[in-house]
């Protein structure tokens, strides 16, 4: 287990359960975003509730973020760019989906650009997609 893992779930005064360590380990080792169903092929001996608690509570804590893209399963990611935590995600990125592979990938150096709403309107959350052929494919 990467000593970056604990130090996260310390950082953020989360225990360090199995299911924990696991999850944390394997998302940190990912260049692109997984989702629920990814994660119950590979972690087997965790239950689906354990599975969607530790998402959760990693995305209530500033850890990991979710990914939508438009195909009704939600992907999640590690927070890279610090500034996340429990009172909000300051990382609000593009992100890149291949159209071949499904692959969903952040791109952390570009931010999503402010707009300006109509008045009386409140933005709750951005996302910004853009989608084409990866590298690989």
């Amino acid at each position: 287990m990467a000593l970056n893992t604990v130090k996260l779930l310390n950082d953020n005064g989360l225990r360090k359960t199995d299911c924990r360590l696991d999850v944390l380990d394997y998302l940190l080792a990912q260049d692109h975003a997984v989702t629920h169903g990814q994660l119950e092929l590979e972690f087997p001996q965790f239950d689906r509730v354990t599975l969607y608690r530790t998402l959760s509570t990693f995305e209530d804590s500033g850890i990991i973020h979710d990914v939508k893209d438009g195909s009704g399963a939600t992907k999640y990611a590690i927070c890279r760019h610090g500034g996340c935590s429990h009172e909000g995600h300051e990382d609000e990125h593009v992100h890149f989906k291949c159209n071949k592979c499904g692959q969903i990938s952040c791109v952390d150096n570009v931010l999503i650009p402010e707009v300006p709403l109509p008045e009386g309107f409140r933005a709750k959350s951005r996302s910004f997609l853009i989608e084409g052929l990866c590298k690989n494919c």
